[in-house]
């Protein structure tokens, strides 16, 4: 069975279709938990994330990769899934994934591929991008574009990586280096989730690609820049 990790801060906006999305899946409402992991929202996130989710508490450990390590500690289950709380969930997500871990029971990881959430040929195009360098960065063994939103793991295995680093930007990247030394990190192209473009609408697409790029190339952590936690409509 599956526990679903989703990191939360300020998300009354987006987080409830997220969670109804997740609750509409086409696997047995029974075989999976949903572990809301809340940054201390000041908005309604927390009460509106009771309604649907079966655990919701404020994180203790530090940034993004902290909260999902605070969901992964509280989970139940031996797959531990993680996405975004502005994410669209299709139906047979959570199936699809145990599927992938069954087909390839030596695999330590699972990850999927992104779609925009807002219409535009630009957002279309932007994700095309993305989704072919994670699909050349997979064949080449050169990089596993391991996206928070959409990636899985064992358990046990990710527990004895141990799990996330704290960082501001990267930290879904780099946990895949260390998942490859405890078994296959594999792509599923047909693992899809939606993702929102709000970021880069709102503080710009290459702005928001420099930044990220200038923290993961400076170890992580940038007092010069702030990638994560950003609160949207307060530019």
């Amino acid at each position: 069975m599956i526990s679903v990790i989703v990191p939360t801060f300020n998300e009354e906006e987006g987080v409830e279709a997220c969670l109804q999305s997740l609750c509409d899946q086409t696997l047995p409402r029974d075989q999976y938990e949903i572990i809301v992991v809340d940054g201390n929202s000041k908005d309604k996130t927390r009460e509106i994330a009771e309604k649907y989710a079966d655990l919701v508490f404020i994180q203790t450990s530090k940034k993004v990769g902290g909260a999902r390590n605070d969901g992964a500690m509280a989970a139940k289950y031996d797959i531990l899934a993680t996405t975004d709380a502005d994410c669209f969930l299709p139906r047979d997500w959570l199936e699809k994934v145990l599927a992938d871990f069954k087909k390839y029971p030596d695999a330590s990881t699972i990850y999927g591929i992104v779609y925009p959430l807002e219409p535009g040929i630009k957002h279309k195009l932007s994700l095309l991008g993305y989704n072919i360098v994670s699909r050349l960065g997979y064949w080449t063994g050169t990089i596993y574009m391991t996206l928070g939103c959409n990636t899985a793991f064992r358990k046990d295995l990710f527990m004895e990586a141990g799990m996330y680093i704290t960082a501001d930007a990267g930290d879904d990247f780099e946990i895949a280096r260390r998942m490859k030394q405890y078994g296959k990190v594999k792509l599923d192209t047909n693992l899809k989730v939606g993702f929102s473009m709000r970021r880069y609408i709102e503080f710009g697409a290459m702005k928001s690609i420099y930044q990220w790029l200038y923290i993961v190339t400076h170890g992580g952590t940038s007092e010069k820049y702030q990638y994560a936690g950003k609160e949207y409509g307060k530019k």
